[in-house]
């Protein structure tokens, strides 16, 4: 391991965790939200950010094989290794600071369950280090904190003003911490839930700054939080939406749109032709490509593949009609669940061995209807839930393969599937195919994967011009 010096940063990431209160059977840091181990999107921020220059991960020792790949992948460039952490969060620390080495640095603790720290605050964690020779992030308290005794009776109420809510990166001169840490060791009683709490019992005349950390860099420990982190990483998505993002440039990609001859999948082949792609598009209507039929969507593949690699591919087609269950006619029952969940699954089964050998990229389409069974179209409804699901699973599954699997989930588009369903409506209440398309190429050009994006009507950032 490379020896730190004195204007270098380390981060420390801290993988210790087992997971007890999340349930899953597994630790924490290794359950995937958007396609990935939650300590694997902390890896990327620390990874990517400019003023670290080498991170060291402390894995649970029991799971600590679960990262070898990690290690091998290359993605990270500045990861130094990865060592088995202490029984306790504290041992972790003080064996990240021993296999530091002897030279002083700047060294940044961060929980691996923190996947949302974002830039600005490891800035300022970073710029703090000049000054002071320990940092910790904090936010205001929104509740009031009560004191208790034994008996969950009342002692003390402090005022809210002064108080915050720890989180991390908590950051340190090595030299610091490494002192504190070595005073700890002689005291029998020590106990310390963070790292600073150690500087500031053993090392009491060392001031420690506070820098602001942000409501978004929250801790994954409950069940809960797992649902709020999927609603983050979809929150933060949406920047595909933005009306002033720049062109995007497609040239010597090779796209392949099923469903591509109407409403949101023409928009799309358009958009992605005029952005330099090459665009096969393939439909019942043009085609003569069934996305029911196996042996119809193998032939697909293997004519786009005669233009070179297959960069994406994109399924825009589905089905919806309006009737109640007990209405609804068998074979349309079973056309709908064809077309709108096993289509999907059969065409991710064809495309997997083309995307693959390119690292590509698989798009599904859901609908906003898929958060909530909607009467009159309750199988359609359950259809693209299903189709949320396999997103989310392929991501999984694939994620080893470097494909990345993700699905559009557009509001109320202005499409002839929807006119015929609906009839007519007004045009301010419903999204335009181009909008979609657009926030779908930006889909395909970005990194994201194992994400349900939303493109909203009424959003100032999606709706209709």
């Amino acid at each position: 391991m490379p020896t730190p010096n004195s204007d270098r940063t380390v981060a420390i990431v801290l993988a210790g965790g087992v997971g007890t209160r999340v349930g899953l059977g597994l630790p924490k840091q290794l359950i995937r939200i958007a396609g990935k181990a939650i300590v694997e999107h902390t890896l990327e921020r620390l990874d990517r950010n400019p003023n670290i220059d080498a991170v060291l991960v402390m894995m649970n020792a029991a799971a600590i094989h679960e990262l070898d790949p990690l290690k091998a992948s290359g993605r990270f460039t500045k990861l130094l290794d990865i060592l088995p952490g202490g029984e306790t969060r504290n041992d972790s620390t003080r064996l990240a600071l021993e296999a530091l080495g002897d030279e002083d640095c700047k060294v940044l603790l961060h929980d691996a369950v923190r996947p949302f720290v974002d830039d600005r605050i490891i800035d300022e964690c970073v710029a703090a280090l000049d000054e002071f020779d320990a940092v910790d992030t904090a936010i205001p308290s929104a509740d009031t904190i009560i004191e208790v005794d034994r008996d969950s009776v009342i002692t003390g109420i402090p005022p809210r003003s002064t108080l915050r809510r720890g989180q991390t990166p908590q950051g340190f001169r090595l030299s610091v911490i490494r002192r504190a840490y070595e005073i700890a060791a002689d005291d029998p009683g020590f106990a310390a839930t963070d790292d600073c709490g150690v500087v500031f019992t053993y090392l009491p005349d060392v001031p420690i700054k506070v820098v602001q950390g942000t409501a978004q860099n929250m801790k994954v420990t409950e069940p809960l939080d797992l649902h709020i982190a999927d609603k983050i990483f979809q929150l933060q998505s949406e920047a595909v939406n933005a009306p002033d993002a720049p062109p995007i440039d497609l040239t010597g990609r090779s796209i392949v749109v099923l469903g591509g001859s109407y409403g949101i999948g023409a928009s799309i082949v358009e958009k992605a032709r005029r952005a330099g792609a090459r665009v096969h598009a393939f439909s019942r209507s043009t085609t003569r490509t069934d996305v029911t039929s196996r042996r119809s969507i193998r032939a697909a593949l293997r004519a786009a593949a005669k233009d070179g690699p297959i960069d994406a591919v994109v399924l825009t087609a589905g089905m919806l009609s309006i009737a109640q269950l007990v209405r609804t006619p068998k074979a349309r029952l079973r056309q709908t669940i064809e077309v709108n969940l096993l289509a999907p699954a059969e065409v991710a089964q064809e495309a997997h061995p083309y995307l693959a050998a390119s690292g590509g990229h698989l798009l599904f389409f859901t609908s906003s209807s898929y958060t909530r069974g909607r009467a009159g179209y309750g199988l359609y409804s359950a259809t693209k839930a299903g189709v949320v699901n396999l997103t989310q699973a392929l991501a999984d599954e694939w994620a080893q393969d470097g494909i990345s699997v993700n699905c559009l989930n557009p509001q109320r588009t202005r499409t002839p599937m929807r006119a015929a369903a609906f009839g007519e409506e007004p045009h301010t209440t419903l999204l335009d195919p181009d909008t979609v398309a657009a926030a779908s190429l930006r889909v395909l050009d970005s990194d994201f994967t194992g994400q349900v994006i939303d493109v909203r009507v009424g959003h100032p950032e999606t709706a209709p011009r």
